[in-house]
């Protein structure tokens, strides 16, 4: 394999990382002269970068097929009517990014395949006999994020693998379900970054059911729901746990002036009850409606549950002046009396008995408000935020709260795109069938950005060796023909077993190649000077060991394999 020289090796290392570089990986990915921001959630990959990315595509490329799937590759650009097809040209919102091309033709430039691949499926696939189908590829993927951020975490252009499978029914997609989680966990397993699979929302994607597979980081985006007992994991977004006894009361309605008192802790503290006795209203604008929701005093309302309770696509929570024109009064509002399609209860209102409430009057209250005798809502579903130390809802153990970052998503997609596409294939019988379908994505770029989070130091990335651009990192030391000779020898030996190599051949001082070398992070480096040479020895030094060894000149292939070999096993 030839040898990098870093006297030509484009890109160069930076002593700081930019000031708005605030996570690990960001600042040294930055620093090490990896990536280089071209705009805002847009970065061009130098050399050493798009060696990682080629490695980590080759682990995910290899594991795919063992799974059974074949690699193909579809368009980034696609006509805006598959997407109105489909019915996500509007739902997916103001990230899809739509263009005119000369004809005055709209087309979108993907963020995701699910309607390609179906469009395939329908002009390719005819009967029973030609499945089960599984197919991925490699593809740059566009998505307007209103607030990248995080370096490579969340951007606007980034290669995703995406899969997809079709399947005769649902034992069958469970079979090829079954091969795609485990074929991601052997992928992150190989990239040297643990994960934790859990219960997600399918968001934009849709389907039946999803899971994620999270990077759990200080630095992470999500938040992410653990029981230490039974080992229940959900997104916040999707997570469920155990309401608890409420403490409402029966009796009738009961008026009670709480002057000033709008919030629910002031409530509890002028009542002197606890949080759990009164209901909390809060106001949302879910797809242009006014949206009353109900919940117990001492819980929260997930906006995304409240989004698929409705099965809506946009909310957000009423500005002042839209909670008064619906008539709603801030701080002391009432079901009572509001209209039950515009109420969205949750089971811990319902189930709660008389609660306090509000008057829908300012410096007032209610008691005994009570659930199916003084109001009702047409939605009655699980709205709650899950939090820290709320009790599990499968065996009832305090849950953890962890951040994390999204690597992996899996759907299972039933008929969501083959049924509007009208995807089918005929049975034994001559009958028409849907397919079952499944979709399945790994950020590329995410992932590198995890491992450099998962693997570094003070001083710079420690690449784990199945990733890493380079093998051996070579600082000769000294000048000299001497030096020249033994650097060109361990050069040419190493890269000809097989190894990448890189070579700080820069007219620099020591402490400034020990640096970089740190900083790029190669698992092995190789210090080859004037000093060592007399005595017939070079110096080894694995990235990941704080000491150095010397080894003899004419045995240094033979440790260098050693030494690497020791970090695989």
């Amino acid at each position: 394999m030839p040898v990098t020289h870093m006297s030509r090796l484009f890109g160069r290392t930076l002593r700081e990382a930019p000031a708005d570089a605030d996570s690990a990986n960001h600042q040294l990915l930055l620093r090490s002269g990896l990536i280089v921001q071209l705009a805002a959630g847009v970065y061009s990959f130098l050399p050493p970068a798009w060696r990682t990315l080629l490695k980590i595509e080759q682990i995910i490329r290899e594991e795919m097929e063992a799974a059974g799937s074949q690699e193909l590759r579809m368009p980034a650009i696609q006509p805006r009517e598959l997407w109105e097809e489909s019915g996500r040209a509007d739902s997916y919102g103001p990230v899809l990014f739509n263009l005119k091309d000369r004809r005055d033709r709209t087309m979108v430039l993907a963020p995701t395949h699910e309607e390609s691949v179906t469009d395939l499926f329908r002009k390719i696939v005819q009967s029973y006999r030609d499945l089960p189908q599984s197919v991925f590829q490699m593809q740059t993927k566009f998505r307007d994020e209103p607030r990248p951020r995080g370096g490579l975490v969340r951007v606007r252009e980034f290669i995703m693998k995406d899969a997809y499978t079709f399947d005769v029914d649902d034992d069958a997609f469970q079979l090829n379900y079954n091969a795609m989680r485990q074929a991601y966990y052997n992928i992150f397993e190989r990239c040297g970054v643990s994960v934790v699979a859990v219960q997600a929302d399918s968001g934009a994607i849709g389907g039946k059911q999803s899971e994620e597979f999270i990077f759990l980081t200080e630095i992470g985006e999500d938040n992410i729901v653990l029981c230490p007992s039974c080992g229940y994991a959900a997104n916040q977004e999707r997570a469920e746990f155990a309401r608890g006894e409420g403490s409402g009361v029966e009796g009738d309605l009961e008026q009670v002036e709480t002057p000033g008192v709008a919030t629910i802790a002031g409530l509890a503290e002028f009542l002197g009850v606890p949080e759990q006795a009164t209901a909390k209203a809060a106001f949302f604008l879910v797809d242009g409606e006014p949206t009353f929701a109900v919940i117990r005093g001492d819980l929260e309302v997930n906006e995304l549950k409240l989004l698929n309770a409705l099965d809506a696509t946009e909310v957000r929570p009423l500005l002042p002046e839209e909670v008064e024109q619906a008539g709603w009064v801030a701080g002391y509002a009432s079901p009572i009396g509001v209209d039950a399609s515009r109420v969205v209860a949750d089971p811990s209102v319902v189930d709660a008995g008389g609660l306090i409430a509000g008057a829908n009057q300012v410096d007032s209250h209610l008691r005994n408000v009570t659930y199916g005798r003084d109001w009702s809502a047409a939605t009655v579903a699980d709205i709650g935020m899950a939090q820290s130390g709320d009790p599990c809802a499968q065996c009832g153990a305090a849950l953890d709260m962890r951040r994390g970052i999204e690597l992996g998503h899996i759907f299972k997609l039933g008929t969501r795109y083959t049924d509007p596409m009208e995807a089918t294939f005929l049975d034994a019988d001559g009958d028409r069938i849907t397919p079952i379908m499944g979709c399945y994505g790994i950020g590329v770029e995410r992932l590198m950005a995890a491992v450099v989070q998962s693997n570094h130091d003070d001083h710079g990335i420690i690449w784990p060796r199945s990733v890493a651009p380079f093998d051996v990192h070579i600082v000769p030391l000294g000048a000299g023909d001497e030096v020249a000779a033994a650097v060109a020898n361990v050069e040419s030996e190493l890269s000809g077993s097989g190894l990448n190599v890189v070579t700080d051949d820069r007219n620099e001082r020591a402490g400034v190649k020990f640096n970089d070398a740190d900083l790029l992070g190669a698992p092995l480096r190789i210090t080859i000077g004037a000093r060592g040479l007399k005595q017939g020895q070079i110096e080894l030094k694995l990235r990941r060991d704080s000491e150095a060894s010397s080894v003899p000149l004419d045995g240094a292939i033979t440790a260098a394999h050693e030494a690497l070999a020791s970090l695989s096993s």
